[in-house]
């Protein structure tokens, strides 16, 4: 009998997202790195933190983590 084999979990991905304890995917907030004084204090200010998933991006990352 043949071993299945396991999945390779996609390592851009790994780096990028977060499963909190309820499976819920966290991201962090795009437009923070650069030409930062060209943006309102109140866009740098709500784009602190991380941010959680839509459900429809949150499915294919899934496929991307299947051990996390």
């Amino acid at each position: 009998m043949a071993k299945k084999q396991k999945l390779k979990t996609h390592r851009g991905a790994a780096k990028r997202f977060k499963k909190t304890g309820t499976g819920k995917i966290l991201r962090g907030s795009a437009f923070k790195r650069h030409i930062l004084t060209s943006k309102t204090t109140k866009m740098k200010r709500h784009s602190r933190g991380s941010k959680v998933v839509t459900p429809g991006d949150a499915r294919k990352i899934n496929l991307m983590l299947p051990y996390k």
